[in-house]
């Protein structure tokens, strides 16, 4: 007996010693697993990361470059004084002060900063990763949903972005009837706080189609289509009105000094929408859907802009004649219908202009492409559209439409110093963007790309 529990005793001692071993051996492959983890993380943040840059501290001047104002005459020779964030002097025979920075730009072209008028920009990463993806939320009215606090400030596709011109983007969420609040992003910051020059910039309004288009993408028949569109119309309109009614209701309890109605806060961002403090973006394409929303905004006397807009030229007259401005977007796109030409999209700025339409050009919402805004801009200049019209579409125009006019869209004395430096016409693909400046502040251009250009560059010399 003494000799059995000898030999359990010595068992029980190698099984714990083995146990031991293993367990010491899965905590050191776990240890080795995350440092190579973290490794890999601070060498991918130091790589492509650029630090946020600080305030402006004293006064800049740019020198001698070819000002482009874009709501004024173009300035040769001219100089660009700016402190504190705001520009304080433009010209030719510029004052400047003796603790200012000068910076010299002989040769060179300053622009206003571009706004990309709707973009997903800092919500979107990688389309197949749902981690990256804040674009939506669930069900189908959600005023409530802010774009701005779910901006990521360290996307790798906002500096890239920046390198492609773009100083300020209109973010706005997607999905559902309701999308919830556009918000005004600056391409710098630390955190989506810092980022954000305003909010709410306008209610996103998705729009039901309004045509029966039976194919690959829909198989529902006539009827249960009319049904589905019926639907969501009339959640739309009741949304409205409920919304109207809890906040007539509320009023009323402020006024009287009493609490019946419990805080709704899909209702309460419904406010500024009803005292016409922000427009409402519809996106809507098709002329009858084009139609329909501009009705529904007289029924709710509601401002509204038309996202998208393929089919805004056809009722320009209407566009015209109830001053609704559109947000041309995409341009590099194929026509909606087979009997179209190629060039239906391209063409839609320039008739827009010529019908007296108050437009702007976006990029297609990816934020991927965001830094490709100026391109949809120069295409629509290659087909018809005047040069300087299609900077306008996305510099001053843009500012116009969605109430930024005081602080972008011109080198003007008073608006922010959101400028950019380039060594050519950013209309033009050849161009590069060799600073820029968002609020007086000197951004870093380093970024993905550029990145990866130079990691690539050294297989030239092997």
């Amino acid at each position: 007996m003494r000799n059995n529990s000898n030999r359990a005793w010595k068992e029980s001692i190698m099984n714990t010693k083995n146990l031991g071993e293993k367990n010491a051996m899965r905590v050191d492959r776990m240890l080795t697993l995350i440092l190579c983890m973290v490794m890999l993380t601070n060498n991918a943040s130091q790589a492509s990361e650029p630090i946020p840059a600080p305030k402006q501290k004293h006064p800049i001047a740019l020198i001698g470059a070819t000002v482009h104002t874009v709501s004024g005459a173009v300035i040769q020779n001219g100089t660009i004084l700016f402190d504190k964030g705001k520009i304080v002097a433009v010209g030719t025979a510029v004052t400047i002060p003796q603790n200012t920075e000068r910076i010299d730009t002989r040769g060179k072209h300053i622009y206003p900063g571009l706004i990309d008028a709707s973009s997903s920009l800092g919500l979107t990463e990688i389309g197949s990763v749902r981690g990256t993806l804040d674009l939506s939320e669930t069900g189908r009215i959600n005023p409530n949903v802010r774009a701005e606090v779910a901006i990521h400030p360290e996307s790798e596709l906002i500096p890239v972005a920046r390198s492609g011109g773009i100083t300020v983007a209109a973010v706005s969420p997607a999905g559902g009837l309701i999308s919830g609040t556009a918000a005004a992003i600056m391409m710098d910051g630390w955190t989506y706080e810092e980022m954000t020059l305003k909010a709410p910039l306008a209610l996103v309004v998705n729009w039901p189609s309004m045509v029966y288009s039976p194919g690959r993408f829909m198989r529902m028949s006539r009827e249960d289509w009319q049904k589905q569109r019926d639907e969501q119309l009339k959640q739309l309109r009741d949304a409205f009105a409920e919304s109207r009614a809890y906040l007539k209701a509320k009023d009323a309890e402020k006024e009287k000094g009493i609490h019946y109605h419990d805080l709704d806060m899909r209702w309460e961002a419904m406010r500024p929408v009803f005292s016409k403090k922000i427009p409402v973006v519809v996106n809507a394409n098709e002329i009858s859907q084009i139609q329909a929303a501009v009705a529904w905004g007289e029924e709710e006397q509601i401002r509204i802009i038309i996202g998208g807009g393929r089919d805004a030229w056809r009722v320009a007259d209407l566009l015209k004649a109830k001053d609704i401005p559109v947000i041309v977007n995409p341009i590099h796109t194929a026509p909606m219908r087979r009997w179209e030409g190629f060039d239906e999209a391209y063409t839609t700025p320039a008739k827009l202009k010529e019908a007296g339409v108050r437009f702007c050009i976006s990029g297609d919402y990816s934020a991927s492409n965001s830094r490709n805004t100026p391109h949809h801009a120069a295409t629509a200049a290659a087909y018809g559209l005047a040069h300087d019209e299609a900077l306008k579409a996305i510099t001053l125009y843009p500012a116009q439409i969605l109430g930024l006019e005081a602080m972008l869209g011109s080198i003007e004395v008073g608006k922010d110093a959101t400028l950019m430096i380039t060594d050519g016409d950013p209309l033009e693909l050849s161009t590069t963007v060799e600073q820029i400046f968002i609020q007086g502040k000197k951004i870093d251009m380093q970024d993905k790309h550029k990145q990866l250009y130079e990691k690539y560059k050294q297989l030239e010399d092997r």
